[in-house]
């Protein structure tokens, strides 16, 4: 029997083991879904709104606990860890909340002798594939939506995470949904391709990275489904001369160093213009030498570790071969004492006279660093900001709305902030451009690539 361990990025000791998924039971869990979501599809969408409602409870119910285990299987700080389970509840709530008109008939302009509306079908079963980094906030965004739209769905979470799938099973068995509408499996990526080619799959939902992206898309070549791709970022923010310069400072390195980086919107890149940037670099580094990195298990904490050795080392290159290329570390590692060498334990480094020829702008970072360049104007900043292959967020910081709104026009991203940053409003659409991905969750949009439309032609006078 194949085994899945989690090994904690606390300690380096093994927190979970659970027994892979076989290939018999596979099979009978796809079967359970395709047969289940025939009777889900018709049950009337305040029952699946209710269904969902009581999961959402149980969750915020076992709120405490399920941060414990998020904090041991990723390294969350303890003291933050409950906000995911916060955030959870708010989109789920929204999305529950905007189900019924969202899902509603679409109805056309009258015609005389014709009835003529749209409804929005199920596609069947959906595949939720979810990451670790923020493992409630990232799956939920596909998992309640879906279920609300008359899809069943099955859940492979990351190996790092394997816990938060069980307790979604659990929310929803509580809640007393039937079996096989929702369903979390452990597996191989082996597996997990295997399910994706499988013709009792209707759609598949991804967030991770871009190979693992790019290895869901052509596991679906020829299948004629959707995918659903939240892929990397590499998000900058743009500091105007009329910026509030405190708001800014305090919202970018906390959308910088939040969860040690590890977010797919947090902000790696940070243009200040000109007049400002000595005054930004100066209180910034301050802020981010007031982080204290250690053990996530303890309440102090405010900087926990990486979630692997490995990634802290692809972290410590990218700032090495930076400073090598002249630019400036304003952070001492050594006064952090948790940072080691073969260790997922990271000093977090605030780098200036930095440029799009470091790695450290222009790839994805996701750790506890923040590059930091000068500017003289909207037109560098917005050519900087454009300049990477990714687009999921991006940040202005300043007094003018109309300034925001013009240059936010001009900048290829999914999401576009105004003094504020790393974060989702589930009312507004989740997508991104580039290799941040492709397809949209929350909102009302997001029901769109969870259900198809059918056409209602009826001619009534004869």
């Amino acid at each position: 029997m194949e085994l899945l361990k989690t090994i904690s990025p606390v300690d380096g000791a093994l927190y979970v083991e659970r027994e892979l998924a076989t290939s018999s039971h596979i099979n009978a869990v796809i079967q359970a879904a395709s047969t289940a979501q025939k009777d889900w599809q018709n049950t009337a969408i305040e029952q699946r709104m209710g269904y969902c409602t009581r999961a959402v409870d149980y969750l915020v119910a076992h709120k405490a606990e399920i941060a414990e285990e998020l904090t041991w299987q990723m390294g969350r700080p303890v003291r933050f860890a409950p906000g995911e389970i916060d955030g959870l509840e708010e989109r789920a709530r929204y999305m529950i909340a905007i189900a019924e008109p969202s899902l509603a008939p679409t109805r056309i302009t009258e015609k005389p002798g014709f009835t003529r509306y749209i409804n929005h079908q199920p596609l069947g079963t959906v595949f939720v594939i979810a990451p670790w980094n923020y493992p409630f906030l990232t799956s939920v965004n596909a998992i309640i939506p879906a279920l609300l739209a008359g899809n069943t769905v099955i859940l492979k979470h990351s190996a790092q995470t394997p816990l938060v799938a069980e307790r979604y099973s659990e929310a929803f068995t509580h809640a007393g949904l039937a079996d096989g509408v929702f369903t979390h499996l452990h597996l191989t990526h082996q597996d997990t391709t295997r399910i994706i080619q499988s013709d009792a799959i209707d759609f598949v939902a991804f967030t991770g990275s871009v190979p693992g992206g790019e290895m869901v898309e052509k596991a679906a070549a020829g299948r004629f489904i959707g995918v659903g791709l939240e892929l990397g970022g590499k998000d900058p923010a743009f500091v105007r001369a009329d910026a509030d310069l405190q708001h800014a400072v305090e919202t970018i390195v906390d959308g910088a160093f939040f969860n040690t980086g590890q977010s797919c919107c947090g902000i790696e890149r940070a243009y200040i213009h000109h007049s400002i940037y000595d005054d930004f670099i100066e209180a910034a580094a301050q802020l981010v030498r007031q982080y204290q990195l250690g053990r996530p298990d303890q309440q102090a904490t405010t900087l926990g570790p990486l979630v692997r050795t490995s990634a802290a080392d692809f972290v410590r290159g990218q700032v090495t071969e930076a400073i090598a290329a002249h630019a400036r570390a304003l952070i001492n590692p050594e006064d952090f004492a948790m940072d080691q060498a073969g260790t997922p334990y990271l000093a977090p480094q605030l780098l200036a006279d930095v440029n799009h020829n470091m790695r450290v702008m222009t790839e994805e970072t996701f750790g506890p660093v923040l590059g930091v360049m000068k500017v003289t104007n909207d037109d560098e900043a917005i050519q900087l900001m454009n300049d990477s292959e990714y687009g999921l967020t991006a940040a202005v910081f300043t007094q003018d709305q109309e300034a925001a709104v013009r240059i936010g026009n001009r900048v290829n991203t999914g999401t576009w902030f105004m003094n504020r940053c790393d974060y989702l409003d589930p009312a507004l659409a989740w997508t991104g451009v580039g290799n941040s991905g492709r397809g949209c969750t929350l909102s009302e949009l997001g029901f769109l690539s969870l259900t198809r439309p059918k056409s209602f032609h009826l001619k009534t006078a004869l």
